[in-house]
């Protein structure tokens, strides 16, 4: 235990980041297999690139829905899927969307949102 009782991992785990992807990807089954091979090849590269700070690769996201707080039914945002970093700060996560292939169109359509993922109190 530390200082303050809290367990010592704690105390030097680094934060972590949630990248949502957001933008009007292209379903992979609507790939070619030499599309499906290409981007295969480029997210295993950024994987690598990135290395031990990704600790989750995530995985696509799906059709979805918003439930409203008024009961009724709202719009759902277009993410398409998460990965969890590892990192030392908002910047050196962010930093780690550099060369990522989900921002490879360069027009501006699709963005990786980086948040960090604060410890529930009292967990």
């Amino acid at each position: 235990m530390g200082a303050d009782g809290a367990p010592a991992w704690k105390e030097t785990e680094m934060a972590k980041y949630l990248f949502l992807y957001r933008g009007p990807a292209t379903p992979m089954e609507d790939f070619t297999p030499e599309q499906g091979a290409e981007q295969l090849a480029a997210w295993g590269a950024w994987m690598d690139r990135v290395g031990t700070a990704l600790v989750d690769p995530g995985q696509p996201i799906g059709a979805g829905t918003a439930v409203v707080d008024d009961g009724s039914t709202g719009t759902p945002s277009d993410q398409n899927g998460y990965s969890i970093i590892e990192a030392d700060s908002l910047e050196a996560a962010a930093a780690h969307a550099d060369k990522h292939p989900f921002l490879a169109e360069g027009k501006g359509r699709f963005q990786v949102e980086v948040f960090e993922l604060l410890p529930m109190p009292g967990a």
